[in-house]
């Protein structure tokens, strides 16, 4: 005997309309979140360099030629906000970013070279944030121990703290996040829609910042982070208008 009707309509499964099934086939409802969260996400990128740009704008003095001065001004509280704020809530915000930059180049066809520059600024930024982290901590302990007349034993702290570990640490670090930097730059050059001359600023101040500026940090760090908050910015508009 044959079914009856009833139950032959009620094994029926209703096919999903043609644009709901497109949608997810492409993964449409998720993709189109996941782009909104990254377009709202490059703006983190322009705030991280913003708090670089504050962080440097002062400079502490040599402890190899000037270490009263230096003792002295790292035991200020513009020393520790700096350090806090700035550079390590900086570059939380940073590794933010650059994660919504990657989406974005990603859909822009760009996946490989998106990808190496991501590995190669985060690593970069939490092996330099490591550093941070030393300058935030430790520093105002050995101000405080030399400006307290322990003179002898701060500088021999400041030797240790800062000697061939933390350099073995910071100039991959360094090497890391540049190289990061100067690869996003290149792959907002390479995407069809995106501002060419922002890429090209964004690696150059990537560059002024952590390579030269390891070198000559007085004035050039600040130079390098307003170019790269002036390349930031551009690029998030240029998507948000996209």
């Amino acid at each position: 005997m044959s079914q009856p009707s009833a139950s032959r309509e009620a094994t029926r499964i209703p096919a999903p309309a043609p644009g709901r099934a497109a949608g997810l086939a492409a993964g449409g409802p998720r993709r189109d979140v996941l782009d909104q969260y990254a377009h709202w996400g490059l703006w983190a990128l322009p705030g991280w360099a913003g708090l670089l740009l504050l962080a440097t704008l002062s400079h502490q003095p040599s402890f190899q030629t000037d270490f009263p001065g230096y003792a002295r001004y790292v035991t200020t509280p513009q020393f520790l906000l700096s350090h806090l704020v700035g550079s390590i809530l900086g570059a939380a915000l940073g590794v933010l970013g650059l994660v919504a930059l990657f989406v974005v180049l990603t859909r822009r066809g760009i996946p490989r070279l998106a990808l190496g520059a991501l590995i190669s600024s985060v690593l970069g930024t939490m092996l330099i944030t490591s550093v941070f982290g030393v300058a935030a901590f430790a520093q105002p302990a050995i101000g405080q121990a030399y400006l307290a007349g322990q003179t002898e034993a701060a500088i021999a702290m400041n030797q240790e703290v800062y000697g061939p570990a933390l350099v073995a640490t910071a100039l991959p670090g360094l090497v890391l996040f540049t190289l990061g930097i100067v690869l996003f730059g290149v792959a907002v050059t390479r995407a069809p829609d995106l501002p060419k001359l922002a890429g090209f600023g964004f690696a150059l101040g990537g560059v002024a910042f952590a390579g030269l500026g390891f070198l000559l940090s007085n004035f050039v760090q600040p130079v390098g982070a307003a170019l790269m908050l002036a390349s930031t910015a551009w690029i998030a508009r240029a998507v948000q208008r996209g």
